[in-house]
């Protein structure tokens, strides 16, 4: 089941397991479960504090738990645990094997305190780069506390569980039977749900944070990127962000990141944060900003305040909030959201399989999307509002030779149909005859560029005709010590490489002000 190298890897890793594993599997005659098998028993010829037993009393099949002898762990896996989960599998593997997690010790303790049952499920793809920061959560949580019980199960393989509770987006988090939460949600952001009083308890926390000297909003390559610049230079520095890491944890394959041939959206947006940790930086997460006060006189302090009731001040304010998905703004979109209507084909396309599906734009996003989804469902329909597609060359030529892929241009979309619990097509307007048609489908992937994070700073800061904050050369806006960079600015070419570049020129820029603002007449 797994090559040499990987076995390698995994085998380095295992002679961090301190306390015996006992891995309990649940299979049927199916060639799933013989992979699943072939799997668990290289796992077991790695490391001899690792058992298998086999007791096929689990309903899902095929499906393991991982157990440490004399404790109460209830973790188990529903299907097999590669692609993008083999990593929740290592660290699960590591985590019942005594190996000590790198979450905090207060984030510890607050999961060992939480009281009541919880059984969560996860169900999640393969192909998916969001899953696995919620599937290594709740297996953490599970770990730490006897009363959280936590299953990911593979959505393509238990399609009839899918079916039945009219999943249409991964992760799905059930709690207790209930819809829990979809998307990707950190450990923090989880527990911020589960125990009520948290919210308010951070927030208390950062009111009586002293004054920065540079407060970085948003996390992503640009406030990484203005973090690092701002602390190297030896000043108090902040960073106050919805979820370290931005859009880029919503990115599949970066292969245009200089000096780094390919990676992967959630493996850069890690290695990004553990880049920020090395310094003097105070990282506040889960704070989703609201209004921006500018300070009255130069040299005093801009307010930031935040949805959670939390305020911070600082002598300058680097905002780096990014952008979002654009939505189409149709009647029914709202309605059909992660219900048919989906922004991510990699994360939500093989629960599609063998359906059809629309695409709704031709840029490059759009047509990589159309071609990724063509293996998977059984037609695509690729919508352009445009008289012509504008995606690359090479991927025009590369779409236009798959056989189940229809494209229309001049194609405005008017409207999602459904019938109260899912998508079930979609109407259009051919823009040069002005007809209305109808798309019979069961899923959209709405891909038609991003907007910018801005609407908490209307009336603050100067902001162009399409909501970006305006710029100069040095990253300043309209008021004095607030800087911008990345994707939420003017600044053309929306790129990795490029919002970093920016998010360290804001720095440098900040860091000059306070220079000239702070030094003696």
């Amino acid at each position: 089941m797994l090559d040499a190298n990987l076995k390698a890897q995994l085998k380095s890793y295992l002679e961090r397991v301190t306390q015996p594993i006992e891995i309990v599997a649940s299979l049927d005659d199916g060639a799933k479960s013989q992979e699943m098998l072939a799997l668990l028993k290289d796992i077991v010829s790695l490391s001899n504090q690792i058992t298998l037993l086999d007791d096929g009393t689990d309903a899902r099949k095929p499906s393991f738990s991982l157990n440490r002898p004399g404790s109460d762990i209830s973790l188990r896996f529903a299907g097999i645990p590669m692609g993008h989960e083999f990593t929740s599998l290592v660290l699960a593997l590591l985590q019942v094997g005594g190996h000590p997690s790198k979450a905090s010790a207060e984030v510890i303790e607050q999961i060992r305190s939480l009281k009541g049952e919880f059984n969560f499920e996860t169900y999640f793809s393969l192909s998916c780069q969001n899953c696995p920061d919620v599937v290594q959560a709740l297996n953490l949580m599970a770990v730490l506390n006897p009363n959280i019980r936590h299953v990911a199960i593979d959505g393509a393989l238990f399609q009839a569980e899918v079916d039945e509770r009219k999943i249409m987006a991964v992760p799905s988090v059930y709690l207790n039977g209930v819809n829990f939460g979809q998307g990707r949600m950190g450990l923090e952001e989880i527990l911020a749900k589960l125990d009520t009083g948290a919210v308010e308890k951070q927030a208390q926390k950062l009111n009586a944070k002293e004054a920065f000297d540079v407060l970085v909003v948003g996390g992503g390559p640009a406030g990484a990127s203005a973090a690092i610049y701002a602390a190297r230079k030896g000043i108090r520095t902040g960073v106050a962000a919805e979820r370290f890491g931005g859009q880029v944890l919503d990115t599949m394959a970066i292969e245009n990141f200089v000096s780094v041939k390919e990676t992967e959206g959630p493996k850069l947006a890690a290695a990004l944060e553990e880049h920020v940790k090395q310094y003097d930086v105070d990282i506040m997460n889960l704070q989703r900003a609201s209004a921006l006060v500018p300070a009255k006189e130069v040299g005093g302090l801009h307010e930031i305040r935040f949805e959670s009731g939390a305020s911070l001040k600082a002598k300058s304010v680097i905002l780096a909030t990014g952008a979002r998905w654009r939505e189409m703004g149709v009647p029914g979109e709202q309605e059909y959201k992660a219900k048919g209507v989906c922004f991510c084909p990699h994360c939500d396309g093989p629960l599609f399989k063998g359906k059809r599906v629309a695409v709704i734009g031709g840029g490059n996003s759009g047509v990589e999307a159309a071609i990724d989804l063509a293996g998977i469902v059984s037609h695509v329909t690729l919508l352009e509002f445009d008289s012509k597609l504008r995606a690359d060359a090479v991927l025009q030529r590369k779409l236009y030779s798959l056989p189940n892929v229809k494209v229309i241009t001049s194609a405005l979309t008017s409207e999602v149909k459904g019938d109260g619990q899912k998508v079930t097509g979609l109407a259009y307007k051919d823009r040069d005859s002005g007809e209305f048609h109808a798309v019979d489908l069961e899923g959209i992937f709405v891909q038609i560029g991003l907007l910018p994070n801005t609407d908490w700073l209307k009336g603050t800061v100067e902001l162009s005709p399409r909501g970006e904050i305006i710029v100069d050369a040095r990253g300043e806006t309209s008021l004095p010590g607030v800087f911008a960079a990345g994707d939420v600015t003017t600044v053309p070419y929306k790129q990795i490489v490029i919002a970093v570049g920016e998010g360290a020129k804001a720095s440098l820029s900040a860091f000059d002000h306070l220079i000239r603002t702070s030094a003696p007449a």
